[in-house]
């Protein structure tokens, strides 16, 4: 089982509870419209053409199609797609879940306007590679936007979330980002694919609703910035 099988696994494993917390009625309206203004904000105006690396169960996916944006959601775990797919049949023009690859997706270059991902990075093998791939797959002007934190800081062993079995030592050598202490490393990566006029941008607004409503079981409260960078 390669490091990525490891991961697939865990996040398969995950998806139900991931998407019971991602679907929680007391908080599921407030999301959706903090999230909206969010990608409103770091995108430029629908219709683009986007790809969501690591859509997970679609989140971002659904949030985007419903700011008017024609999106195309990739993950290696079934788990996570069958909950995708699940949500993207409710929309009328919901996104097309695939199965695919964040480090090497398999489209053409110059397929879309914009690459979007959230809590990705900390668990993406190759970011490097990844990313500049991603510019690839990018039309003169695109942007590449990710959502992450420096969620474990003290390192996976240490987290309150579980992950033995799956996130072990060998998968860890190859996650140069789960342990960041900052979204710096991130920044770097961005800017040496070639991105330019890279930002960070604190999401205070999810912090404020991570304090009203609280976060996942065995997650400590952190706040999330927006990586942003242009081709």
């Amino acid at each position: 089982m390669t490091a990525q099988d490891r991961i697939n696994t865990y996040w398969t494993g995950r998806a139900p509870s991931y998407d019971e917390h991602v679907q929680r009625p007391d908080r599921f309206t407030a999301d959706q419209q903090a999230w909206s203004v969010i990608w409103a904000q770091a995108l430029p105006p629908a219709p683009l053409d986007v790809l969501d690396v690591g859509t997970g169960t679609g989140q971002v996916a659904m949030v985007l199609a419903g700011l008017g944006h024609r999106v195309t959601g990739i993950d290696l775990s079934d788990g996570m797609l069958e909950r995708a797919r699940r949500h993207a049949a409710e929309l009328p023009r919901g996104p097309r879940i695939r199965h695919g690859d964040a480090v090497a997706p398999d489209f053409p270059p110059g397929s879309f306007d914009a690459v979007t991902s959230r809590y990705l990075m900390w668990t993406l093998r190759e970011p490097d590679v990844a990313v500049a791939n991603w510019v690839r797959l990018l039309r003169p002007g695109g942007r590449v936007a990710v959502v992450d934190s420096a969620w474990f800081p003290d390192g996976l062993d240490n987290a309150s979330e579980n992950f033995a079995g799956c996130y072990d030592e060998r998968v860890q050598a190859v996650l140069p980002l789960a342990t960041a202490t900052s979204m710096d490393q991130t920044v770097a990566i961005l800017e040496q694919a070639g991105l330019t006029d890279v930002t960070v941008t604190p999401l205070k607004s999810i912090l404020e609703l991570d304090r009203r409503f609280g976060v996942a079981p065995h997650h400590d409260i952190r706040l999330q910035y927006l990586v942003a960078g242009r081709v």
